[in-house]
């Protein structure tokens, strides 16, 4: 019987995908250069035992032992797991001035730090907001003049590190608890219309019988203005003779707060 003639190199069948699935697993494949082979090595090695060290600093000896950029790194490991966040800790503490303004500041501005997207603007925000709203409970079902401290605690919280200017008003009840806190009008840097017409208005409708007035100077400075002195008196004469009473004006400024009652100018 004649051979049949063998196929050229052209002419020649590589088989079924298996075949050369199980041809290509086990050839051997080509050396890449050295230096290849080093860029293409994960690039997150180098901080993974930082990371774990913080970690136990943290577990052993408290927020104490750590930095302010040290704990943001550590929330930063959750949010960017693939980066090293140390220069993007810094970052954030170098383009806000601390840890409190990192977590009052805007979503928008926090994306102008290289190395935060929306995701983890809007995670930081989260974060601030479940603090805040930690401290606005400690504030519910006790008599909030008994409680000054937390109530100035919550609104530098809540309002020292806004842009624009904001004017919150805390409704209490005949026990002076705290039936709700609403932020009534936003304005711009320096100005917040309020009507004390208005302001009743709303105190009626929710039964309060005292108020205590808030709002922030975006400036930093919590120095009364002028203003500020007149609109607190047109507020207290427009309430009074409907039984409610404004307890005080509190200003937030960034590093601390003034009282319009403790400077006895209501």
């Amino acid at each position: 019987m004649a051979k049949e003639p063998r196929p050229d190199n052209d002419q020649l069948s590589f088989g079924t995908a298996e075949d050369i699935d199980e041809r290509a697993f086990f050839a051997e494949q080509p050396t890449k250069p050295a230096a290849l082979q080093m860029r293409q090595q994960p690039s997150d090695e180098h901080y993974h035992g930082h990371r774990e060290r913080l970690r136990s600093r943290f577990r052993e000896h408290g927020d104490a032992a750590l930095a302010d950029y040290e704990l943001l790194e550590l929330l930063l490991f959750r949010l960017i797991p693939r980066r090293d966040t140390k220069p993007i800790a810094k970052a954030l503490l170098d383009r806000f001035g601390s840890l409190a303004a990192v977590f009052g500041a805007p979503t928008a501005l926090l994306q102008e730090v290289k190395g935060i997207g929306e995701a983890v603007a809007l995670d930081i925000k989260l974060i601030s907001t479940v603090a805040h709203r930690t401290l606005k409970s400690e504030l519910r079902g006790k008599q909030v003049l008994s409680s000054w401290s937390s109530v100035i605690q919550y609104c530098h919280a809540a309002m020292a590190h806004e842009t624009r200017e904001q004017f919150r008003i805390l409704f209490l009840d005949k026990r002076n608890a705290l039936i709700a806190d609403e932020v009534q009008g936003l304005g711009t840097i320096d100005h917040t219309p309020v009507y004390p017409r208005e302001v009743v208005k709303r105190a009626l409708e929710l039964s309060a019988t005292a108020l205590i007035l808030v709002h922030n100077h975006p400036s930093g400075d919590p120095t009364p203005s002028r203003a500020d002195i007149e609109m607190t008196k047109m507020i207290i004469d427009t309430a009074k003779p409907l039984g409610i009473t404004v307890h005080d004006h509190i200003i937030i400024g960034k590093d601390g707060h003034a009282s319009l009652k403790g400077l006895r100018l209501i």
